[in-house]
């Protein structure tokens, strides 16, 4: 059985695609239709970041994922860890990426930093730590949560 945010998902999904539909015409966002598109496309995002989050892939996922489009193998990116033994045993996950392989990849397999870095969730300060710190007016300042 489904919830009821279910049904208001199902619902607000096939009412854009009528609005889309309705009309060869591109739809005017300052319409009322383009409004209301606007509104239940805001639903729509909401709830699937909610329900179907992707997480972002691992930095081996990104690297072997870069290694495909290029067509590399192993030993073509051997250079950037240090040779083959280390690029084998990173995408195996066995050995953690260096700073400098990450800035390496960065440069010379084009492969955001955001890919190669686990996000803030892995790293935060413990809550005692954080109060201290964000006691100096100059940090508090920068810092937005």
């Amino acid at each position: 059985m489904k919830t009821r945010e279910e049904y208001r998902y199902d619902k607000a999904c096939k009412r854009v695609y009528e609005l889309i539909n309705a009309s060869d015409e591109p739809i005017d966002p300052e319409s009322a239709i383009g409004e209301e598109v606007e509104l239940l496309s805001l639903f729509i995002e909401n709830y699937e970041r909610k329900h179907f989050a992707i997480e972002p892939p691992s930095a081996v996922a990104a690297i072997k994922f870069r290694m495909e489009q290029l067509n590399l193998k192993q030993k073509d990116i051997a250079p950037l860890f240090g040779g083959k033994t280390r690029v084998s045993e990173v995408l195996n996950e066995k050995r953690p990426l260096t700073f400098k392989n990450i800035v390496l990849l960065n440069e010379y397999l084009d492969i955001p930093y955001e890919s190669l870095v686990k996000g803030k969730k892995a790293i935060e300060l413990e809550p005692d730590r954080r109060r201290q710190l964000l006691k100096v007016p100059a940090i508090k300042a920068i810092t937005t949560n």
